[in-house]
């Protein structure tokens, strides 16, 4: 479970980095350059990806 829970978060900010990239317009070359929803998405996906970070790296395990 918490090794699924850190590939996923380490996925969802990957993936929302290069949306949010996109979406800014930073990475051109696509239909997502420049689309404020890509943007929106990719945000989202980087806070959600922080979140299971913070799950699954960086909160103290219990009973340990």
């Amino acid at each position: 479970m918490l090794l699924a829970m850190r590939i996923g978060a380490v996925v969802l900010i990957l993936l929302g980095l290069v949306w949010l990239g996109q979406g800014l317009g930073y990475i051109p070359g696509s239909f997502m350059t420049g689309q404020a929803f890509w943007a929106l998405a990719g945000f989202v996906c980087v806070v959600a990806g922080g979140f299971l970070a913070y799950l699954g790296f960086l909160r103290p395990r219990q009973g340990s």
